[in-house]
């Protein structure tokens, strides 16, 4: 094993956790694991765990919380134990050292000979509030104020080019009480060389300002769709199938538009306001006359538009709620397009489409209608912020008749007002805006803040399987209904059985693979897997641990050998090609024009439904599973592509427990134990041959599936043909 993987594994066992190497994935192109790469392994194995750079120094003040990984350059690591600053040395220990062995003292030189100062810190689990914050408006500014090195540059260049923004003005105002006045060439030049300079820097500090607003909002965005991507597939798959899945992409996409918002709009009005407050006592200074009437006309224009908020607001919800269901209906029809082509549902759906866009545009012209009255009202007092400082400002000229009125004082404050005006009405118009924001925040958060399924990245037991599995007085009852999908269910079986599910449509033999995958597990009772309780088990552990192939299997968009391995990329051709044996997919595999390099597209139409199949059991056998789900995996199939498939069955069953839901139960016939499910009731359970003659409900299905294989004048059934077995 590699020496790095090694010392990871070693620094998690410390706190308790056994991480698989199978699990890690390197990047692109690595052939020794980068420091990301470890540290993603651990985190999604359910450590806090950050890659950084240290220092000699920083060694002696890390090295008490826990084993330090330190990756050296050779391609090695080891595991900082302890650290002694008074002899200035710290204890290293080689993860392939025999465990008896002592930590090797070093001291600073011989150490930077082999380390650089890659390291990874490793702790038991992430806090829960750090791990999974709520989705909130408080969290989000929360992100971004941890760019506080970047507020903080944004900042002092939003200041200085709020006071450079007073020179112009004050140039302005010299050029035409002085320069005009005087004749004076020398001012003119000097006042051009100021106004130069202050062009210049402010040109400088704009760009850095733009350029620093757009670092903040690539890292928050980075940030957001991470935690956004994060938490959605953290939701527990019942929430996916009760949901459109166009209504769930319509709200998640929400989050684009208040983060847009707070980097956007918010960050350039709060900006702005920092000049108003540089700006604002030198138009008192100024005029204080004219200061008044720009201040009250920005307040009028701030309540006409808290006025109308609670109407608007009421509006916008329909609004909403409208877009959600017109998305729904897209989402749907696309997913869908394969049964609205082969049953010509185009006009229908067309029908609804034109029912859902009349909806949204009816509420979204109601709004309109509302927005549009603000607008009206507060548009003279705009005017007059500006036209007023103009004819007042003349009439308070031609009032001072001492001649100590100035008009450059005049021009300078109509240049000023604008910068301070607007600010003050970026503000109101930020509040109007924000009814938008609120409802995309409750949008998004109608989906992210939902209950996340529990132990899906942390905490739990991660145990090594060996496959035996017991249900013990188990009941089940899906929410929104009476009658239990199981009940009071008692099996048992040993490792390494081959166990058939059978019984009638609604029977509950899908719901007992489903409690198995830890998918519902608000049920009463027990479910062990080598005696320990499920709901005890990390989720993501339990579920890498079971190999799934379902009746409908979904293949990504990439190559036939990225699809079998997308368990474990970490794996090479030569697993793929082993996998696609064990599942008899080899052969129409070498068939394919580029071999395990031939693209899949979306929805897999170059493939046959019996070659998906194929292709999901190899993908499920990549991992080398203990247990092994097929859920009504053949029925779908034509009688050629089941039989290839049953005919591997007895070969992939060995070394692992097999559960098998099939209707057609020609393919349980080699099972060790077939289980009859009635209503949620075990009926009986034992082989095949030993079913036919002690359960009427088995003999009847079985019955009903080979009348035509029954003997003339017999009522006894032929029994089934052998299975084939590979070797």
């Amino acid at each position: 094993m590699l020496p790095r993987l090694l010392a990871i594994m070693m620094a998690a066992r410390y706190y308790g956790l056994e991480l698989d190497p199978g699990e890690f994935r390197p990047g692109a192109g690595e052939t020794v694991p980068s420091a990301a790469a470890l540290s993603s392994w651990a985190q999604n194995a359910g450590m806090w765990s950050r890659a950084l750079r240290l220092r000699w120094r920083h060694l002696f003040t890390v090295s008490g919380a826990g084993p330090v990984v330190l990756l050296f350059n050779d391609g090695s690591a080891g595991l900082l134990t302890g650290a002694n600053p008074e002899n200035k040395i710290v204890l290293i220990r080689d993860p392939r050292a025999p465990e008896a062995d002592p930590p090797v003292p070093v001291d600073e030189l011989r150490l930077a000979e082999v380390w650089s100062g890659e390291a990874i810190l490793l702790r038991a689990e992430r806090s829960q509030a750090e791990a999974d914050p709520p989705f909130t408006l408080r969290w989000l500014v929360s992100v971004v104020m941890k760019e506080g090195k970047h507020l903080r540059d944004l900042l002092i260049a939003s200041v200085a080019i709020s006071f450079l923004t007073i020179f112009p003005p004050l140039m302005v105002m010299q050029v035409t009480d002085r320069v005009l006045s005087h004749h004076s060439y020398s001012t003119l030049f000097l006042i051009s060389v100021i106004l130069a300079v202050a062009v210049f820097y402010e040109t400088l500090l704009g760009y850095a300002r733009r350029l620093i607003i757009l670092v903040v909002g690539v890292r928050v965005d980075a940030k957001l769709n991470l935690q956004v991507f994060n938490r959605l597939i953290r939701l527990p798959l019942d929430y996916f199938e009760r949901h459109p899945a166009g209504e769930t992409m319509y709200r998640v996409t929400q989050v684009n538009t208040v983060r847009q918002f707070i980097t956007g709009k918010l960050m350039a009005t709060l900006l702005d306001l920092i000049t108003l407050l540089v700006l604002l006592p030198f138009l008192f200074y100024l005029n204080a006359a004219l200061a008044w009437i720009v201040l009250v006309c920005a307040t009028s224009i701030m309540l006409i538009i808290l006025a109308y908020l609670r109407p608007i607001r009421a509006i916008f919800a329909k609004v909403i709620t409208a877009e959600t269901l017109k998305n729904a209906a897209l989402g749907e029809t696309i997913f869908g397009i394969k049964t609205v082509k082969s049953l010509a549902l185009e006009p229908q759906r067309k029908s609804l489409w034109d029912e859902k866009v009349a909806e949204v545009g009816k509420w979204r012209y109601q709004m309109g209608r509302m927005s549009n009255w603000p607008q009206t009202l507060v548009t003279p007092f705009e005017r007059f912020m500006w036209m007023g400082v103009i004819l007042i400002g003349a009439y308070l000229a031609l009032q001072d008749v001492s001649g100590g009125y100035q008009v450059g004082s005049m021009f300078a404050f109509m240049m000023l007002s604008q910068r301070v005006s607007a600010p003050l009405v970026g503000l109101a118009r930020l509040i109007e805006e924000w009814e938008e924001v609120a409802g995309s925040m409750g949008q998004a958060g109608e989906v992210l803040n939902r209950p996340l399924e529990m132990d899906a990245s942390s905490g739990g037991l991660r145990p090594r399987f060996a496959g035996s599995v017991s249900f013990e007085d188990l009941t089940f009852t899906y929410p929104g209904t009476k009658l239990p999908a199981l009940d009071r269910v008692n099996f048992s079986i040993p490792a390494g059985t081959m166990l058939g599910l059978v019984g009638r449509s609604g029977s509950g033999k899908s719901t007992v693979t489903r409690l198995l995958q830890g998918i519902n597990r608000e049920y009463s009772g027990f479910i062990k897997i080598d005696g320990a309780d499920l709901r005890e088990i990390n989720l993501r552990h339990l579920r890498s641990s079971f190999g799934v192939v379902l009746q409908e299997n979904f293949l990504f968009r990439g190559s036939i050998r990225d699809n079998i391995l997308s368990g474990r990329p970490g794996l090479t051709l030569e697993d793929a090609i082993r996998a696609a044996r064990l599942a008899g997919a080899e052969e129409f595999i070498e068939r394919m024009p580029n071999g395990y390099e031939t693209y899949i597209e979306e929805g897999s139409p170059n493939l046959s439904g019996g070659q998906r199949q194929r292709l999901a059991i190899a993908r499920a056998l990549i991992t080398d599973p203990r247990l092994l789900i097929l859920d009504e995996a053949t029925s779908a199939l034509d009688p050629e592509s089941e039989a290839l498939v049953n005919a591997n069955l007895l070969r992939i069953a060995r070394g692992r427990t097999m559960v098998i839901v099939s209707h057609r139960l020609s393919s349980l016939v080699n099972c060790d134990q077939i289980m009859v499910l009635e209503r949620g009731k075990i009926m009986d359970i034992g082989p095949h041959a030993m079913l036919l003659q002690r359960c009427p409900i088995y003999r009847t299905l079985w019955n009903q599936q080979n009348r035509h294989m029954q003997n003339e004048g017999s009522g006894h059934a032929v029994p089934a043909p052998t299975l084939l077995q590979g070797d």
